[in-house]
């Protein structure tokens, strides 16, 4: 079944806004407010041959860090649509969550409007590997320039809403490489939807904004690309690819979470990890997703409580989600009894 995203304004004006009263009257309106940035956060920039350009990504690292001479486990933390490599760790509480374990690695990457695929062609001299920025470019950036445990027992992944999707799709299509896959409000049958789209003929169509939505929507994007700040890759329009991101419904399904779990044998099946809030449209796809891992007997964690699919739910999964990622990264890599 076809399902519409979430509106695009209230993901990206929820993240960065405040509420702050300006006149005498009493009446309030949204102001931005640039996040403060977490104790042990930095910013990472480095050239991408995946995506033909400089990228960035914020990292926080261990308390003790400069301090040891060990490895550590690596989360990667993908964002979702409409939303930027800063959101994860300035607004949405993960930078918190990592330096109260304080024996990770947080990577939070970004992948724009991208939905993190291999786009089949791009147009306008853009280069659209958005797969490979990750799994080539980030992860061997970081396992060069950090003290990681660089292998599979030490790497997991995991996102929010179209992040969700990329952390089951790109988990999957690589379980070489991760011991843990996470999704939180995951829009799960992104892939499938298109695929039964290319398969019908449907072209998508952009949606309608009313005037006062796309003022409000361009002044967001005016106050948030001077944070994302990537020469190119800053405004939304700029960060949303210019092609075709699947040409064959063959392709789509390729990247579908719901087919591809088919083919990945038993002995490499990464642990998983979901979850949604009962008031998020999206929950359908994570209950579905949770029945085929029953009915196939694969083992997986699964949380459901009361929320939207919002900032304020974000901020209460994630403390979940990295948690237990945490601890199956410890398992693996023998450091439980």
């Amino acid at each position: 079944m076809t399902r519409a995203l979430p509106q695009p304004q209230a993901l990206i004006v929820g993240i960065f806004l405040c509420l702050t009263a300006l006149n005498t009257a009493g009446a309030q309106e949204l102001v931005p407010v640039e996040a403060p940035i977490p104790p042990g956060l930095e910013t990472v920039e480095f050239f991408s041959p995946a995506v033909g350009r400089v990228m960035k990504f914020d990292l926080v690292l261990p308390s003790d860090y400069q301090a040891s001479e060990a490895s550590y486990p690596v989360l990667y933390l993908l964002h979702g649509y409409m939303q930027n490599y800063t959101v994860w760790g300035r607004n949405l509480a993960a930078a918190f969550y990592a330096r109260d374990l304080d024996d990770l690695i947080l990577v939070l990457p970004d992948g724009g409007n991208s939905w993190f695929i291999n786009y089949a062609s791009s147009e306008d001299g853009q280069r659209n590997n958005w797969e490979n920025h990750i799994i080539n470019d980030v992860v061997a950036y970081v396992d060069e320039n950090f003290r990681t445990e660089a292998r599979r027992e030490g790497r997991a992944i995991s996102g929010l809403s179209m992040g969700g999707f990329a952390a089951f799709s790109l988990g999957l299509r690589h379980s070489d490489m991760f011991i843990s896959i996470g999704s939180t409000s995951g829009a799960l049958s992104f892939a499938r939807t298109r695929a039964a789209e290319l398969e019908a003929g449907i072209e998508r169509t952009p949606g309608q904004r009313s005037p006062e939505q796309q003022a409000r929507l361009d002044e967001a994007d005016a106050f948030i690309s001077r944070i994302v700040d990537i020469p190119g890759f800053s405004t939304q329009d700029e960060r949303t690819p210019r092609g075709i991101d699947f040409a064959s419904a063959e392709q789509a399904r390729a990247y579908d979470p719901f087919e591809i779990i088919y083919n990945v044998p038993r002995s490499q099946m990464p642990h998983i990890y979901l979850d949604s809030g009962t008031e998020d449209g999206l929950i359908a796809e994570a209950r579905e997703m949770a029945q085929v891992l029953m009915l196939n007997n694969v083992a997986f964690d699964y949380m459901q409580s009361r929320g939207r699919h919002n900032s304020e739910y974000w901020r209460r999964s994630i403390g979940h989600m990295m948690t237990i990622q945490h601890e199956v990264m410890q398992r693996a890599l023998g450091n439980r009894p």
